[in-house]
């Protein structure tokens, strides 16, 4: 199995990539949308915050008001880590169930969308790692109108994140989005060809039926011994 990981920056072009893997029919986990399950009132994610943050950032149907929180903890630091630890535990384990159904159902290769696949360490398990780079001027430009902010909030949500610079540095692909929608198209087209590419010995032993035949294989070779000495 070929456990392909995907990051960016925010207003980089992550998600733009991510659905192309889709339309494409490649199998993707997306971190945002198990991040959300994982919030839905009365479990256990909604029950942390609600404890940490208080009820003030509950909307009228007791659903989390991710817009209230966001400005909560994009605006203060010490208060995004505590989400962040908070909701981490929750967030692996609800990508790690997926990533599961995902190889016994017998992919062979999934794509794992993960914005902080870099500060949560799991970079350790994805290989390659793609990043959606795009320049720092036309970030901002696009933060801005995406979200309707000014340029001083937008380069603070910004600057509350990993360097894109940096996380383009550590990674094995980078797509340029800074350009149009078909210039990324173009270059998602040649990635695509890498990440589906035949896969090495290892991760064929890694996917669901290598795992099969390894199994097949010992209590075979079990039973034969087992049978040599009577």
């Amino acid at each position: 199995m070929r456990l392909v990981g995907l990051t960016g920056g925010i207003a980089s072009g992550k998600s733009t990539v991510s659905s192309l893997f889709v339309s494409a029919g490649v199998h993707v986990v997306d971190a945002d949308i198990v991040a959300r399950n994982v919030v839905q009132k009365g479990i256990g994610g909604w029950k942390k915050i609600v404890k940490a943050f208080g009820n003030d950032i509950l909307l009228e149907n007791g659903e989390i008001d991710r817009a209230r929180l966001g400005q909560i903890v994009f605006g203060d630091p010490v208060k995004r880590k505590l989400l962040n630890r908070l909701l981490a535990p929750n967030i692996s384990f609800g990508i790690l169930w997926e990533v599961l159904k995902l190889w016994a159902n017998g992919c062979t290769v999934i794509v794992v969308d993960i914005p902080l696949l870099f500060e949560t360490k799991m970079d350790r398990w994805t290989n390659p790692v793609i990043v959606v780079w795009v320049d720092p001027k036309t970030q901002i430009e696009r933060l801005m109108s995406r979200d309707g902010c000014s340029e001083e909030q937008a380069q603070n949500r910004i600057n509350a994140q990993l360097a894109l610079d940096w996380k383009k540095s550590e990674s094995d692909i980078v797509i340029d989005n800074s350009g149009s929608l078909d210039d990324t198209k173009e270059q998602f087209q040649e990635v695509l060809k890498q990440v589906s590419g035949p896969l090495t010995w290892k991760e064929r032993m890694m996917s669901r039926d290598g795992l099969l035949s390894i199994v097949l294989c010992t209590t075979a070779g079990f039973l034969l011994a087992q049978k040599n000495l009577l």
